[in-house]
């Protein structure tokens, strides 16, 4: 029995079926009005049956039917007026039953003023005035209550219909954001969820009841609180819990097999994207135990605004949000250069439609021609750049070295002394914790394009101020082990993780570029800024707790293989090498690196060898010179172990 009434709602739901009471067309508009006509008829007689068992008469120029078919049909020309039958019934809004009240009201009013008009004409009158106040007031309510009737009624069908397709969540916490969240998904009949109540530490909320659902005080600890609980999922709001309430709360829900849902609080809410794409399940960036950054953006926007900028490599993870960042401080014009054709046009779609305000233009170009650079400085007039552009994948460099030359340090080296010819106000470059103590070609290559812009400051008559910034692996940059472990998860795995030992430091690309953006302000030239990357994150771990949360099971569901560290890998990267020493500054995750420069003829004749010897592809020499550029570069994992030997290098001189 249960099962045939569960078929016919469901076929009553069903768009297509030929009942088709819940489409949107199943009450046409002449339809409405038969039904609004009708119960302004039922208005009237009810208000006869009402009045005639008490002392109150109507008049008798005209008889009671005649008097409610002129009632009703002035009534109806009032419907036609102000639309009461446009709006679809089952979402009717405000805006609809003010036009029901403008409709009933002004029918009242001119049955009045017809009544005024006909007495003074015949010193009678047509309609009793009492029979007309109760009138107004009883259809009103009764069109009111049938549109309230059809939409519960449908909501009803809907929500019974779908109740098996939604999955039952509680909503931790219980504030402003909480509630406002509650009420969305209670009156989004399009969300997959169906909400349950509200959990929350209050110990006097047993009884207490929001938006019609308990509240549930935690009792004991959160696991068993919603182990009781019979649920599918909790929802939360993303800035109300630190990181490592968020952790516990997440491990405990796994421990259930009761899936975790991440919600921004509402004022961050994307306008333009459905509630629905608002609550996603929580992710590993999620996760991570960071603070939020503050910035200043009253000095970044007295720095910025007006500039006309460069952003080289302004097609990667950190050049594009950097673009994007700019946008909020109001330059002149942004100039966003890469050699990466497809990357650049996705992104100059995105611009045009996310940042309409940003001025910008797309120059598709390579740093390592000098030529085209040039070019590039004399049309625009530069004021700051921002150099984000570099190799940066690790074992691919380390088959390539020659092209971690020609990018990383050839790039540079252009771009630095473009900005001085040119007396660019601010070179700001990213770098990475890789250069710190190098194990591979990428991290030396960029501590050499380091080197050469901090050494460069310290030259006569330079007016630029050289700023570099170095930080660690950023979440959802191209390459990132997150974005791979989630393919690989996908695919049924295996997880593929290099050591098992083997930790990383991570930042968002939001995060980072806020502080690029900070450090730029801040530096007075040659300085070396390190970002505060939080506590470092063991990979293992990390890849052990994102099957989790796909609602898999690790070595189980997903297995995990250790495959061993990759060429130039090493097991824990650092942001500062052992000759260096730090110094704070006004902002708590910026501290300023203190490395010797070293001397800048030196450098450059070196950096000018070490550039002809990449033309020649000659691999294994250009890796000697830049040992002996960076005497800490040690290899590991790699052929170019083997040139670490002293007996086997060479000097410069003899290369």
């Amino acid at each position: 029995m249960v099962k045939k009434k569960q078929e016919l709602i469901n076929q009553l739901y069903d768009g297509d079926n030929k009942i088709k009471l819940l489409d949107q067309r199943y009450l046409p508009r002449w339809i409405v009005v038969l039904i609004d006509a009708f119960l302004a008829a039922a208005s009237f007689f009810l208000v006869y049956l009402i009045l005639s068992g008490t002392p109150i008469k109507f008049h008798k120029v005209l008889t009671i039917e005649e008097q409610g078919l002129f009632i009703v049909l002035v009534n109806v020309v009032f419907f036609f007026i102000f639309k009461t039958y446009s709006g679809i019934i089952r979402h009717s809004t405000f805006t609809d039953i003010t036009k029901l009240a403008f409709s009933s009201f002004c029918t009242f009013l001119a049955m009045i003023l017809f009544n005024v008009a006909f007495q003074s004409f015949t010193d009678k009158r047509i309609f009793l005035n009492t029979s007309l106040i109760v009138f107004m007031l009883l259809s009103f309510s009764l069109m009111l209550l049938f549109r309230i009737a059809v939409k519960e009624t449908y909501q009803f069908l809907k929500n019974f219909a779908t109740r098996n397709l939604k999955k039952k969540v509680v909503i931790v916490g219980i504030d402003d954001h909480t509630i406002s969240l509650g009420k969305a998904i209670a009156t989004e009949s399009s969300l997959p969820f169906e909400l349950k109540g509200f959990v929350t530490k209050n110990l006097d909320s047993k009884r207490l009841k929001i938006l019609g659902k308990p509240v549930i005080p935690i009792r004991g600890s959160f696991r068993e609180t919603i182990g009781d609980l019979n649920i599918d999922g909790v929802l939360l709001i993303s800035d109300s819990f630190s990181g490592k309430v968020k952790n516990q709360i997440v491990e405990d829900c796994i421990a259930k097999n009761i899936e975790v849902f991440n919600v921004p609080n509402m004022e961050k809410w994307n306008k333009k994207e459905d509630i629905q794409n608002q609550i996603k399940p929580i992710q590993i960036e999620d996760l991570l135990e960071r603070e939020s950054i503050v910035i200043d953006n009253g000095l970044i926007q007295k720095d910025l605004s007006g500039k006309t900028i460069l952003v080289t490599g302004g097609a990667g993870s950190i050049g594009a949000e950097i673009v994007k960042q700019l946008g909020s401080f109001s330059p002149k014009l942004v100039v966003v250069l890469d050699q990466a054709e497809s990357a650049l046009h996705e992104l100059e779609l995105y611009l045009l439609q996310n940042h309409p305000e940003l001025n910008f233009i797309i120059e598709l170009a390579d740093i390592s021609n000098m030529y085209r650079m040039d070019l590039m400085f004399q049309k625009y007039n530069f004021e700051m750049v921002y150099h984000a552009a570099a190799y940066k994948h690790v074992p691919l460099i380390e088959r390539n070295p020659h092209e971690a030359i020609y990018v990383n340090i050839l790039g540079t080296v252009n771009l630095s002394i473009l900005s001085i010819n040119y007396e660019i106000e601010k070179f700001v470059m990213v770098s990475t914790d890789k250069a710190v103590n190098p194990t591979n070609v990428m991290g030396a290559s960029k501590r050499v394009a380091e080197m050469y812009v901090q050494s460069l400051q310290n030259e006569k008559g330079v007016y630029t101020r050289f700023i570099t910034t170095r930080f660690g692996n950023v979440l959802g940059s191209s390459g990132s082990v997150i974005p791979h472990f989630r393919k690989q998860i996908m695919q049924g795995g295996p997880v593929t993780v290099t050591h098992k030992d083997i930790i990383r430091y991570f930042m968002t690309i939001p995060e980072a570029c806020q502080l690029v953006l900070q450090a730029g302000t801040m530096g007075r030239g040659g300085e070396i800024y390190v970002f505060d990357m939080g506590k470092p994150v063991k990979i293992l771990d990390l890849a052990e707790k994102m099957i989790r949360l796909s609602g898999l099971e690790p070595y189980v569901d997903i297995d995990i293989k250790i495959t061993g560290l990759r060429p130039g890998e090493k097991l824990y990267e650092e942001l500062l090498n052992d000759a260096s020493t730090t110094l704070p500054t006004h902002h708590p995750k910026i501290l300023i690196s203190k490395v010797p420069a070293g001397n800048f003829n030196t450098l450059k004749t070196k950096v000018k060898q070490l550039i002809k010897t990449a033309t020649r592809h000659e691999d294994k020499k250009v890796v000697r010179l830049l040992k002996e550029l960076v005497p800490e570069y040690k290899s590991e994992n790699s052929h170019f172990e083997e040139l670490d030997h002293p007996a086997e290098n060479t000097p410069f001189e003899n290369l």
